[in-house]
């Protein structure tokens, strides 16, 4: 049986799953300042959200951080889908780092220190478009 994971996928597909499996278990247990924290920075960038409990949001969150962990770090999950995942995942953050102010220097996208920690997403998000773009590219040249 040949698995729909490329071993030329392994270490960004293991890095990244990691990484962000570990940060949603990190937040499952998040205690209720922390949950407002993060929801107060998500809804900023993205008003809908303000409709979601601050507690019910951390856990959506934390949920969809392991999800998307999980599928890259799962080898029968294939590239197109990991990819999607993390595309999704990461386009969100990267659009909540453009949207925030200081997390980038006016008129730029260069980071404020404050912004260093999330705009180190836009690696997840090329990662993603890279796993999606192979896809695409495999089933067009087979």
């Amino acid at each position: 049986m040949k698995l729909p994971l490329k071993t030329r996928d392994l270490p960004t597909r293991l890095a990244t799953g990691a990484y962000i499996l570990n940060a949603g278990l990190g937040k499952w247990t998040a205690d209720e300042e922390r949950a407002k924290g993060l929801h107060g920075m998500a809804s900023g960038a993205f008003p809908v959200l303000r409709r979601i409990p601050p507690a019910r949001f951390g856990k959506l969150l934390a949920g969809g951080e392991i999800a998307t962990g999980a599928a890259l770090l799962t080898p029968l999950v294939p590239g197109w889908l990991a990819g999607g995942a993390l595309t999704l995942f990461s386009g969100a953050l990267v659009t909540m780092y453009l949207r925030t102010p200081g997390m980038h220097q006016p008129g730029s996208v260069r980071p404020t220190p404050q912004g260093t920690a999330v705009s180190k997403d836009v690696w997840m998000l090329g990662i993603g478009l890279g796993l999606l773009l192979e896809a695409a590219s495999d089933r067009q040249y087979g």
